[in-house]
This record gives structure tokens, C-alpha cells and sequence, in this order.
């Protein structure tokens, strides 16, 4: 009797390819007296910050807190109640979710990147679709595979190289690390790092933070978002230094809004 056949090991990951967008002018994304809220609940309240060419910005803070609202109104998706919200006329922005709704499980992985085309338009640059598969190791038999069929961790790729192809130079990542493991996290680490534009990363990661973030934008509760120069590390200490303890969890809270 022959034994069971094996089931081939995980395909390492050994790379994750970022295209190259527009090049960044002075002004990427600025808030002045920024204000937002969700029915009678006041997510942010006068938030000002300007976000520098290269950054890579960390976004934290509790579920519900506002951060995907905040990649809303960056994408023109939602609006501030007041103040300003501006992008730079250079800015082209890329937006990868976290839900993965718009992937078709009846396609293959090379017919969901390649969008019915051989060849790949990555801002003035043509590169072969299959080629391209490859940046995010999709290679061989795994560009014939069901979408239906991919772990967490490949939709991931999945979904990085279809919002990708748009060669952008303004990243919004929202939890990129779900579901990856550890050798593609460090992929991904690397790549963001290697970025010529900017990047905003909404992550409960701080390890994954802690080595690619630049700045910090915290959601702290209380209708309050801090911006910080700074890693997530950097952070951490001054929010120690400021209240003489461990950062802790906590549940965020809203000011409601003053009816008339």
C-alpha cells in the first residue's frame, strides 16, 4: 500500500514589490481643525497635522474609534462636519481595506490581478501581468488558483497587488497584517519601509509598527487624536513619561454632541 501523498510545504515568501508612483511634492495630506461625527458621537474634534513626504504613519486607537473614517474622508469617500482636509495636487492615493469584499472566489489568482490584460500599466511602465503576479510570489501553479481557494494570508497579497497596479504614491493600509505570517510580515515591513511615497497604516501591531512607523496618529478617546513625531516605541515612553505608567487598554469614549 503506498503511502499518503504529501502535501507540498508553504511557499516562502521572499519579497514584496511596492510600484513606483508620482513623485511626492511638498504637500501630502493636511488637517486644520478637523471634526467628525457618527450620529450623536463625536469621533474627532479640531485634529491638525501634516503629513511629510516619506512618512510612514502609524494609526492606533480602540475599534469604532474613527481611523477607518479617517481613510474615508482622505479617499473622498466621507466628509468632515468642519474644518479642512486637503490632499496635495500631486497625491494619488491607494487604499487597501481590510475586507476583501470586492475579491471574486470563481477567478484565479492570475485573472484577478491581471483584470483580462498580458500586460500591466504601472505609471508609464509596462510590465508582463504574469510577471507582476510574481512581485507578490505568486508564481507557477499559484497564479492558476481559486480565490475561493487562498488562506488569509495569500487574500492578503491578493488584495495588495490589485490595489497596487494603481501605482499611487499615498498608501492607506488598514490591519495589512492580518493573517500573514511571520516571513511575509517582515516582506511587508520591508517594502513599506522601501516605499518612495508616503504610508498610512491603521494596526493593533505595534511590533509591526514599531519598526516601519515614523509618526503616530492616536486615537486616545474622548473625541482626542494626538499626532506624534515619532516611532511607535517613542510614543509609548512619552505617554509613560505623561502618566507615570504602563500604556493599558481601555474602552474608547465620545463626547456626544450638544443638542439644541
Amino acid at each position: 500500500m503506498y503511502p499518503p501523498p504529501q502535501q507540498p510545504p508553504p511557499q516562502k515568501v521572499d519579497s514584496i514589490t511596492i510600484p513606483v508612483g508620482p513623485r511626492l511634492g511638498g504637500k501630502v495630506v493636511e488637517a486644520k481643525g478637523l471634526s467628525k461625527a457618527f450620529g450623536d458621537r463625536l469621533l474627532v474634534d479640531g485634529l491638525s497635522f501634516s503629513i511629510p513626504p516619506g512618512a510612514v504613519v502609524g494609526i492606533v486607537g480602540g475599534n469604532g474609534a474613527g481611523k477607518t473614517t479617517l481613510f474615508r474622508m482622505i479617499m473622498g469617500q466621507d466628509t468632515p462636519d468642519s474644518g479642512e482636509l486637503e490632499l496635495g495636487d500631486t497625491v494619488v492615493p491607494m487604499y487597501v481595506d481590510q475586507s476583501r469584499d470586492d475579491l471574486d472566489a470563481s477567478k484565479t489568482v492570475y485573472d484577478a490581478i491581471a483584470d483580462g490584460s498580458d500586460e500591466i500599466d504601472l505609471n508609464g511602465r509596462t510590465v508582463n501581468a504574469r510577471a507582476y503576479c510574481g512581485w507578490y510570489n505568486f508564481k507557477g501553479a499559484d497564479q492558476s488558483k481559486r480565490v475561493g481557494d487562498l488562506s488569509g494570508g495569500e487574500r492578503n497579497r491578493l488584495q495588495l497587488a490589485r490595489v497596487l497596479r494603481q501605482s499611487g504614491n499615498l498608501l492607506l493600509l488598514d490591519e495589512p497584517t492580518n493573517d500573514l505570517d511571520v516571513t511575509t510580515l517582515r516582506c511587508l515591513e520591508e517594502a513599506v519601509s522601501n516605499f518612495a511615497g508616503s504610508t498610512l497604516v491603521v494596526s493593533h501591531d505595534r511590533w509591526f509598527l514599531d519598526r516601519v512607523a515614523t509618526h503616530i496618529l492616536a486615537f486616545e478617546g474622548d473625541s482626542q487624536v494626538s499626532w506624534f513625531e515619532g516611532g511607535w516605541a517613542d510614543y509609548e515612553a512619552y505617554q509613560r513619561q505623561k502618566t507615570g505608567g504602563q500604556l493599558q487598554p481601555h474602552r474608547v469614549k465620545f463626547r456626544r454632541l450638544a443638542t439644541v
